[in-house]
């Protein structure tokens, strides 16, 4: 009996699959076995083939990742897996975790596997304190079995073995940044790095080190169980298989919804999570946790759910956290949460961050509170624009570009809301006048 159907290749509909024994009476831990009758080299070339593309956002190629790795044993060489989750509007990881953490494991040992590595950590959120703990129940179980550590030897039979770190994260959005979370993991802040060099060449300990997301992981099993070729028949051409879209805000059916990338947005939302509470309009959709620049409501139909697709509409997957904001919400006020959002989780190691997170945040307050003026608009613009592409790591892209997409598609609401304060001038009275104190004379 095989979990591995289509769609659901991550989380099949198994009941108890998290106990290692229904896991293994499900054909877990057979695909490990399965890569182990291959060479490591031929693995990662079913893993290039199947078009696995990464699913913590960047959506870089998995295969072409491991490739990277440098051959050998004269040195030590690490594997981390990123189960930092702390973009607001993700929860896959953790579904993961308290579903089908076996799986997770077999996808660490095939990618250990194919890069030589002797020693894996799993990064997991320092605030999933019941999920840290699934994780080590399901870890010691594996180890028990002889499916981890020196016991693979006699269990497996094979030469190969290897060692899995659960390690709790340090309670920071910026610990998933693969650099600073390897900077977390060595014990120190958690700082970005400048690439390059870059992870495989100089990662943790100055060790070659591969860094990879859990739902990635998680995914390569059913490469093994269905063959590459297969595999990339499932989901867009050019973003292979299926995805995990954790769909919140204004749906009657939040949750998370394992569907073959590609998937359309409208399908995600009306005919898998239920479409939006009092049959409202949707005002807003965020495809890809809130960093991602949003759709308005009426930019949805046709919206294909990869990342090609996306990018072409000027977005991105990120994530695949879809946040739907009906007809009621207002604009200003989830603009000025996601900057505040930034503003607190910003390392400070990089000036435009540091500074130009806050200055948005206290530019969105002022609009909120009723105090903004016409040139706010675009002093955010302004702002964004010179935090984007100026950071060591993508957090201030992160920050800039929500900002920028609400300003941009919804900047009637901002207009609407600068009329309506108390400091607004018409800019034919305040033309030429120099300085925001001067525009308030102008106004007595």
């Amino acid at each position: 009996m095989s979990m591995y159907t289509a769609p659901n290749l991550i989380l099949p509909n198994i009941p108890n699959l998290h106990e290692i024994d229904v896991y293994i009476s499900n054909g877990g831990y057979e695909q490990f076995r399965k890569a182990l009758k291959m060479t490591p080299d031929e693995v990662t070339n079913e893993v290039k083939k199947s078009g696995l593309r990464g699913r913590g956002g960047a959506c870089f190629p998995t295969g072409l990742k491991w490739s990277f790795m440098p051959k050998g044993n004269d040195r030590p060489k690490y594997f981390a897996v990123n189960g930092d989750e702390s973009e607001p509007g993700s929860f896959k990881d953790r579904q993961i975790f308290e579903s089908n953490p076996h799986q997770l494991i077999e996808g660490i040992l095939i990618a250990g596997y194919a890069m030589g590595i002797t020693t894996s950590f799993l990064y997991i959120r320092g605030e999933y304190h019941k999920w840290v703990r699934l994780m080590e129940k399901a870890l010691q179980d594996a180890y028990d079995k002889g499916f981890v550590g020196e016991k693979m030897k006699q269990t497996l039979g094979t030469d190969f073995s290897t060692n899995i770190v659960i390690h709790k994260g340090a309670g920071a959005y910026i610990c998933g940044e693969e650099t600073a979370l390897m900077s977390s993991l060595e014990g120190d802040r958690a700082y970005p790095r400048v690439k390059p060099p870059f992870p495989a060449a100089k990662g943790l300990w100055g060790m070659p080190t591969t860094i990879n997301n859990v739902e990635t992981i998680a995914a390569s099993p059913a490469i093994f169980a269905l063959g590459a070729e297969e595999y990339a028949k499932i989901g867009a051409p050019g973003h292979a298989g299926t995805a995990l879209y954790g769909v919140s805000g204004h749906v009657s059916k939040p949750g998370v919804y394992e569907l073959p990338t590609g998937t359309l947005l409208t399908d995600i939302i009306y005919n898998h999570a239920g479409g939006v509470p009092g049959g409202k309009k949707i005002k807003a959709v965020i495809p890809g946790g809130c960093s991602m620049p949003a759709f308005r409501g009426d930019e949805i139909e046709g919206v294909r759910m990869d990342e090609e697709s996306l990018k072409k509409l000027g977005t991105h997957i990120g994530t695949g956290g879809v946040i739907v904001m009906d007809e009621d919400t207002d604009i200003v006020k989830v603009t000025l949460r996601i900057a505040h959002f930034y503003h607190h989780e910003s390392c400070g190691q990089c000036t435009p961050c540091r500074e130009g997170c806050g200055w948005m945040e206290k530019i969105l307050k002022r609009i909120a509170k009723g105090d903004g003026t016409s040139e706010d608009l675009d002093l955010l613009l302004g702002v964004a624009s010179n935090i984007e592409g100026n950071t060591i790591c993508a957090l201030g892209d992160a920050a800039a570009w929500p900002v920028k997409a609400f300003i941009t598609k919804f900047r009637d609401e901002f207009e609407s809301r600068v009329q309506k304060s108390r400091n607004f001038v018409p800019l034919n009275v305040v033309h030429g006048v120099r300085s925001r104190a001067e525009k308030f004379e102008v106004v007595a």
